[in-house]
């Protein structure tokens, strides 16, 4: 649930060095032209990740440049709705009808529905959505008017609530972008803000990081990282922020395990890294994300076993995992355990085989994945 990302059709997915495969998602891929929403793509998907021992984080788009929207055919050939074909990037691209009632009834029945399906699915680790350029909570070039080409504030308070109540154990993020004023509400919503969401930030060390992103980071609450995940992608915006995301002193003068430290960083999509880094380096800022246990006691009283727990990692866990002995789990959830703090965890043991039977269960990963932690004990 944590690392470095590739995407799905990186010819060197299938690598140890990572955890996680992301994929650009269109409505259109879901749902049929007659409406009948199939899941058969999806399902290929996960179940490719699934075989490499990799879980998704799936982003759901609309609007990409130079292409048309996913927008299914039941609504976009409705009569009713009338599409936007402008410039964007320099490129001609569709975008979606807000005014048109008919999208937005879609937008809220179709995570109503792929919540229904996915919610408990250990395949996928995060889910990302939201609305404008690459799902980004912009347009940054391109016709931006609210209510027609973007949606309203009323409809995306409705959208952000219904995902709040649709989903119970699946997170979703959305982009740090929406803490701007000239898309969203949320920034001066303390309902929005008290949401569940986790956000992520695809331009994670950008040469303005400090001066921009962050700012976005604060607005969005610069504690929700004890409750809701934070991820992203590697700056874009010159070639050196690709090519040296990884370096000592990353591409503008501070490291990614720094950052990844500042900003309480859970998993990072570096898709173009494996032509820059070897698996190992990979690997390495890979486990400088999120969660990392340590037994720092284990004591035996008669047939129970107590253990001391620490998180020495950057960021929590944001799903239940136990400790458990022989499959007899412990009560105590590792869920939330934050970076410095420690919890005191007791297991029954009657057999006394907690020597070769201490594990981490957790119903959210991979049949063939382990959460494994460190225990340096005498």
């Amino acid at each position: 649930m944590t690392g470095i990302v590739l995407w799905t059709d990186n010819p060197k997915v299938d690598t140890r060095a990572v955890q996680l495969e992301f994929r650009y998602c269109g409505y259109d891929e879901v749902v049929r032209p007659d409406g009948v929403y199939d899941y058969s793509l999806i399902e290929s998907v996960l179940d490719a990740a699934a075989s490499r021992n990799h879980q998704a984080v799936l982003r759901f788009y609309f609007v990409y440049p130079s292409k048309k929207t996913t927008v299914p055919d039941h609504i976009r050939l409705r009569s009713d709705y009338r599409e936007t074909i402008a410039k964007s990037e320099g490129k001609t691209t569709h975008f979606c009808d807000w005014s048109n009632a008919a999208l937005k009834q879609f937008t809220l029945e179709f995570y109503e529905n792929f919540a229904s399906r996915y919610d408990r699915d250990p395949r996928i680790a995060y889910l990302e959505t939201g609305f404008g350029l690459w799902a980004e909570y912009h347009i940054y070039d391109g016709p931006r008017k609210l209510g027609a080409t973007f949606p309203d504030e009323s409809f995306q308070s409705k959208f952000l609530k219904h995902l709040q109540s649709s989903f119970e154990n699946l997170p979703w993020m959305i982009s740090i972008d929406a803490s701007d004023p000239r898309y969203s509400p949320i920034k001066d919503d303390a309902e929005l803000l008290s949401l569940g969401f986790g956000v992520f930030d695809d331009s994670f060390l950008c040469k303005q990081h400090a001066e921009e992103n962050e700012i976005d980071w604060k607005i969005l609450n610069s504690d929700r990282w004890r409750r809701a995940p934070g991820g992203g992608e590697f700056s874009y915006y010159n070639s050196r922020d690709q090519k040296f995301a990884l370096a000592p002193q990353g591409p503008n003068g501070v490291s990614f395990e720094s950052d990844a430290r500042k900003f309480h960083i859970t998993f990072m999509i570096g898709n173009d890294q494996v032509k820059f880094q070897s698996e190992e380096r990979i690997k390495a800022a890979g486990m400088a994300t999120g969660y990392r246990l340590r037994i720092t006691e284990a004591v035996r009283v008669g047939d129970r076993v107590r253990l001391e727990v620490t998180n020495d990692g950057v960021a929590p866990l944001y799903r239940d995992a136990y400790f458990s002995i022989a499959g007899s789990r412990s009560t105590q959830t590792l869920k939330e355990l934050l970076p410095g703090e420690s919890i005191s965890i007791e297991l029954m043991d009657p057999d006394r085989v907690a020597e070769n039977a201490l594990t981490v269960e957790c119903d959210h990963i991979l049949p063939g994945q382990k959460i494994q932690f460190a225990a340096d004990l005498d």
